[in-house]
């Protein structure tokens, strides 16, 4: 999932980083600070995640994309044809 978030100043990145870290549902995370862009992978709603975010950092989210990922075992049975 990327999102969109105005990211100022060291202080907001490192507020921003410390929410995704706290976040047991993400996995993985990406910030860019200059296209202001958050990239977050893992077992997660998106609109729960973004509303974290708001909540934390009183700005305004924009979720851009949503990829969704298949498990691996659906895939496997998708395969194989069971």
């Amino acid at each position: 999932m990327v999102l969109r978030l105005n990211i100022d100043c060291y202080g907001c990145f490192r507020k921003l980083r410390r929410t995704l870290l706290n976040m047991k549902e993400i996995e993985t995370h990406l910030i860019e600070k200059q296209q202001c862009k958050v990239s977050v992978c893992g077992r997660l709603r998106p609109s729960d995640v973004a509303i974290k975010i708001r909540k934390k950092m009183n700005r305004r989210v924009e979720i851009l994309e949503i990829n969704e990922v298949e498990d691996e075992q659906t895939e496997q049975n998708q395969i194989t044809g069971q």
